[in-house]
């Protein structure tokens, strides 16, 4: 797997307008805020597990949505689709443990060759597919500005607006950072362009 920068099919216009009506109601009735939870804990779980590994997912995850919770009263009842609203908070509680995600990236770099020293859970080990030695030691030393829009927008599957919505920056700053980011990736893998879908990481 690479960190495909790619198009995406479109989401459910269900799903998507159903998120802003579900936060509304959940102002006067708490628990129509279980079906944003259903709806969106699988992807944000996912998302975090994939940045800190399947112990901190859960805990996270949690987090994100009793944050979202707390402050639901202050959404933008406009934006009918939640998830950058959602991602933008479990990216800034994964912020908070930045040393872990580069530990990660390093233990995974490790674990991404043929043979691994000692047996690892299932999740681990498609992480450690996923992000093959080199891409794995090259996401480790990507400076967090430029590494949160890109996982965003390669593992959240969020577009540029959505990522600028999630980390409260202007598209353009998501597009600058995007290209520096890539560009520091290509450097770190001797040119080979992680954001393709035939190269493999």
């Amino acid at each position: 797997m690479v960190i495909g920068i790619r198009a995406r099919p479109g989401r459910p216009a269900a799903t998507a307008q159903g998120d802003a009506e579900l936060i509304r109601r959940s102002l006067a009735e708490p628990e129509a805020f279980t079906g944003l939870y259903d709806r969106h804990a699988p992807a944000i779980h996912r998302y975090v597990a994939r940045r800190l590994g399947p112990d901190a997912a859960d805990d996270l995850m949690a987090e994100t949505f009793l944050i979202a919770f707390r402050k639901r009263r202050r959404y933008d009842l406009a934006r009918a689709d939640a998830r950058p609203w959602l991602y933008g908070i479990a990216t800034r509680l994964v912020a908070r443990h930045r040393k872990a995600e580069t530990a990660r990236y390093l233990l995974l770099e490790r674990l991404g060759g043929e043979t691994a020293a000692e047996p690892v859970d299932s999740e681990a080990r498609v992480a450690a597919q996923a992000l093959r030695g080199p891409l794995a030691r090259a996401l480790a030393g990507l400076p967090e500005v430029y590494r949160e829009p890109l996982l965003l927008v390669a593992w959240a599957d969020l577009t540029y607006e959505e990522v600028a919505a999630a980390l409260e920056i202007p598209v353009g700053t998501v597009r600058s950072r995007l290209s520096r980011g890539r560009a520091r990736l290509r450097a770190a893998l001797g040119g080979a362009d992680p954001t393709k879908e035939d190269v493999d990481g």
